[in-house]
């Protein structure tokens, strides 16, 4: 299994970013696909999480209707849109693959898979 991220950089407050995660090796179509970020200093923590249980997105409440996780079948990537950008979201984001039960689609436990994150600073 190989998850590629990229997409980070520096923007502004207010800006916007798109990271994408490349999945290979493994049935991609089977598996939850997630993000989480890991701030400096911080636990890691989850972002937003793409299920395939029931086909339905999960969001961390902070990031909500500012954050848009979809997958690219085609490609067998998992893109993360965020607007909206805050100095808080500063983090190394890393995606996730895993098979997690939907109540613990948020939980670290719940992925066995990880790419190896991608820097978003945002700042002025």
């Amino acid at each position: 299994v190989q998850l590629q991220a990229s997409g980070g950089g520096v923007v502004q407050p207010g800006g916007s970013l798109r990271l994408s995660c490349v999945a290979s090796a493994f049935r991609y179509s089977s598996f939850a696909m997630s993000w989480f970020r890991q701030a400096p200093g911080s636990e890691r923590e989850f972002v937003a999480a793409s299920a395939v249980q029931n086909m339905r997105e999960y969001y961390d409440d902070s990031v909500k209707d500012r954050f848009t996780i979809s997958r690219d079948k085609a490609k067998a990537t998992v893109n993360l849109q965020m607007n909206s950008l805050r100095p808080e979201d500063t983090a190394v984001y890393y995606c996730a693959a895993g098979r997690p039960i939907i109540s613990s689609i948020r939980t670290l436990s719940g992925y066995g898979y990880w790419g190896q994150g991608t820097l978003v600073t945002v700042s002025s």
